[in-house]
Formats: structure tokens, C-alpha cells, sequence
């Protein structure tokens, strides 16, 4: 007998076995990702969401805390074939509700024909089925969790290698993944980590040599803030993004965003620059994209499967940003020259 239950819009029910109890809901979403779960379940950019792993198991490397890219797990609840004892515990002990035992490639089939979804979970012994469907039925849309930035960014500002030689980074906090401020502490970068809200004058306080956007959850329509600050340091300084910081800088600078049928999340996204031709791999996990550049941005690299934007620059105003995940963790290292472009930028 079951005892746990995934629902999805349309009030359609799956049973499934419960590996970590509890009930929750989010937007469903899959990666295909078939190593990295560490790195995936502790990104902040799947806040709110409910993942599902393409890959039939997941744990069978164990768990550790070295590979983590938060202090904690992101996503609101798990989906898997098969999780291990390993994760399971580990997902028990964050609060987060996980289940396996069920066909996750009907599910992943469902939302690559019909978009990501709502979706509620109930799991553990006392659940049913309509604990799973009031779940869902109180579900919100991404773009409607209008104040997503504060579950996922700092507090206060926070010093990496604070006595560094390199550029001086005020790195804007949208849910930014730890190896990200680890790849610019590596160059010997001084990094201020900002919250999500930061002022003018806050950045200012740094005197810094490059603005940095960092990748996040959810829409970035709701990170006004950041880009105010895109439009106020624009020509004064370099300009960086990754991800939904890409997306802000577009739409800081006249472009515009889209949410996207079911996003691009995994490790094998193929990545042609449009300059060299060059193809490479990259690791992603976002659900919005460029729609429109703007006059001030040029679309540089392309996803080879479906053209969205990747990479955006302006050669004149110093702006350099990409959609994929050039530090990976998970996935492949193909693009970690961007952070060399990026801090050579800054100190010219």
C-alpha cells in the first residue's frame, strides 16, 4: 500500500513510497543530471520548486558536506526512482519531503510536453491522497513568490579573502552557488557579498572594480533592486552575471525575460559561441531566458538546442554575462575561463 502521493495539475495522483515524510508543494521541475545530487539539492536556485532526477538513483556515492553549495537543501521536495538510505536521511533531517518508487520518466515526459507545473506531495503513514491534492491546490506560480531573493541571500555583507591582491568583487547575493564565490577567491579576487537588496551607497562603501550578479530562484522580474543597480553602475564600472544574472542585467539595460516551457537543468547542455564556433558543455538550471537582448547587449553564445541566449556582452560598457553555470559543480569545466575574462575585466 502506498504511503506517500506526488499530485499534478489536473488533479492527477501518483503513488509512491515516502522517504522523508512531511507535505509540501512547488513548482515540479526535472534535471538530467545523473551525478552532482549534492551540489543540485543545496542550490539556491531551486527554492520553491520541487525537483525530480531524471537518473534512476540517486545516493550512491553517499553524502558530503564538502560538496555542498548552501548550508542547507533547497528544494521544497524530492522525487527520485530510487534514493538511497544516504539522502533520504539527509533530506529527513533538512525538513524536506522525498519520495521514490514511482515511474519519474512519466513524470519528467509530462513536464517536457506539457511545462513545468504545481505539484503537491503528502508522504509518510498517515497521509492520503487529498493531502497530497490540497497541497497542490494552495501552490503558487514562480513569478508569484514576489520576495524569493530574502529566503536565499545574506543578511549582511560577507568578506572572501579580504586581504587578496586580485579585483575587488561586489558580488550581489540573488542565491548565489558557493563555487561561485570560491572560483573568484581562487584568482585572488577580494569578494563583498551583498544581499539580494543592496543600496547604491552599500555598493559604494567597496569602492569595487566589478559588479557582479549571481544566479538565483524564480523570476527575475522580482530582483528590481539588483538591477537598479545594474542601471546605476552601467559605464562605470564591469559588469558580470550568471544565470538569473544574466537575466537581470537584461532587463536592467532595456531587454526583456520569459519564462520557459520546462528550462534548461542538467550538465550535458551544449553551448556554441557564435564568434568561434565553439562548442562546449555546460551545466544549467533555470527556468526564465532572454527574450530580447535590447540594443545595448549582443547575444554572443547560443544553446544548440534551442538558440536561447547564453552569453551576453558589450564589449564598450565592460559586460560580460552567461546563462549557463561556467564554475559547474556539478557537470563540466569547459567554461572556466569566464571568470579569467571577467576578472581581467575588472582590472584593466
Amino acid at each position: 500500500m502506498a504511503d506517500a502521493y506526488v499530485a499534478l495539475e489536473g488533479d492527477r495522483v501518483i503513488e509512491a513510497r515516502a522517504r522523508a515524510p512531511g507535505t509540501t508543494r512547488g513548482e515540479v521541475v526535472f534535471t538530467t543530471a545523473y551525478t552532482g545530487y549534492e551540489e543540485s539539492l543545496t542550490d539556491p536556485s531551486y527554492e520553491e520548486q520541487i525537483l525530480t532526477f531524471s537518473y534512476p538513483l540517486i545516493g550512491n556515492y553517499g553524502v558530503r558536506e564538502e560538496r555542498f553549495e548552501d548550508d542547507r537543501v533547497h528544494p521544497r521536495g524530492v522525487v527520485a526512482r530510487e534514493l538511497t538510505d544516504d539522502v533520504a536521511e539527509w533530506l529527513e533531517s533538512e525538513g524536506v519531503p522525498a519520495v521514490d518508487h514511482l515511474d519519474t520518466r512519466d513524470i519528467v515526459t509530462e513536464i517536457r510536453d506539457e511545462g513545468a507545473m504545481k505539484c503537491g506531495i503528502a508522504a509518510g503513514p498517515d497521509v492520503t491522497e487529498q493531502d497530497a491534492l490540497d497541497e497542490l491546490h494552495q501552490c503558487k506560480h514562480m513569478s508569484d513568490h514576489v520576495d524569493i531573493g530574502a529566503q536565499v541571500s545574506v543578511e549582511a555583507v560577507e568578506t572572501y579573502n579580504e586581504d587578496g591582491d586580485g579585483a575587488t568583487v561586489a558580488l550581489v547575493d540573488c542565491g548565489a552557488k558557493g563555487s561561485i564565490m570560491s572560483s573568484l577567491v581562487e584568482r585572488d579576487a577580494v569578494v563583498h557579498v551583498f544581499p539580494y537588496d543592496a543600496s547604491e551607497d552599500d555598493i559604494a562603501e567597496v569602492d569595487p572594480d566589478l559588479l557582479f550578479i549571481s544566479n538565483g530562484p524564480g523570476d527575475p522580474q522580482n530582483f528590481g533592486q539588483a538591477g537598479e543597480l545594474v542601471e546605476t553602475y552601467v559605464g562605470e564600472v564591469p559588469l558580470a552575471g550568471i544565470c538569473l544574472g544574466q537575466q537581470v542585467v537584461a532587463n536592467a539595460l532595456g531587454g526583456e525575460t520569459e519564462k520557459m516551457e520546462f528550462g534548461h537543468r542538467g550538465v550535458n547542455q551544449p553551448v556554441r559561441d557564435l564568434r568561434t564556433n565553439q562548442v562546449v558543455m555546460t551545466t544549467q538550471n533555470h527556468g526564465y531566458t532572454v527574450a530580447d537582448p535590447g540594443d545595448k547587449l549582443d547575444v554572443t553564445q547560443v544553446n544548440v538546442n534551442d538558440d536561447t541566449p547564453e552569453g551576453l556582452e558589450n564589449d564598450e560598457l565592460g559586460i560580460i554575462t552567461r546563462q549557463y553555470h561556467p564554475e559547474a559543480n556539478p557537470g563540466p569545466h569547459d567554461s572556466l575561463g569566464f571568470f579569467d575574462d571577467v576578472l581581467a575585466m575588472a582590472e584593466e
